[in-house]
């Protein structure tokens, strides 16, 4: 499997895919982007930022997500406690095709995650999904990261709405 930086040529796709999420989230009886996030301004707006990434295996695009080093005003307040103190990247709006769901696509795109995370310094990868949204979760445990708690959202059209903030260690973090 491939991972290329996404661009406007593929928002085609990437917005299939979205749907495809949001359509299972949805069967999940869940609320989680059922109010118009992510959309295919969202994800323009990421292709534009350099920080949206592709897997790709034979030509067909599998899976996407956003990948940032910047920090995340969600998770400046936690009813929990994160693994570190420092600078940390984040990882959002992971999708896997229908088609692909449950053959290891989102374990190999977090690896590819922590690895670029890796590379431009960072201790340790968050991300957060919706407390009902199991899949997710089972997938964010297999890679290794550790439910630190609850936060709010910050922004947006899914403002105040409840998640759980996970984080993965990179390695061992001075200070903490």
């Amino acid at each position: 499997m491939d991972f290329i930086v996404a661009t406007t040529e593929h928002l085609d796709r990437m917005c299939e895919i979205t749907d495809q999420a949001k359509r299972q989230l949805r069967n999940l009886g869940l609320d989680q982007w059922q109010r118009g996030y992510p959309s295919r301004e969202v994800w323009t707006q990421d292709a534009e930022d350099g920080c949206s990434y592709l897997a790709v295996e034979e030509g067909e695009i599998l899976g996407v997500f956003a990948f940032q080093t910047t920090p995340d005003p969600s998770y400046a307040v936690i009813d929990g406690e994160w693994l570190t103190d420092g600078e940390y990247a984040s990882m959002h709006r992971v999708c896997v095709s229908d088609d692909c769901k449950g053959k290891g696509v989102a374990g190999k795109m977090f690896a590819y995650g922590f690895e670029m995370a890796r590379k431009a310094g960072f201790c340790s990868v968050r991300i957060d999904t919706h407390p009902g949204n199991l899949p997710m979760q089972r997938a964010l445990a297999k890679a290794g990261f550790v439910a630190c708690g609850e936060i709010r959202l910050v922004g947006g059209c899914e403002d105040g709405d409840l998640r759980i903030g996970f984080e993965k260690m990179l390695c061992s973090c001075i200070g903490r």
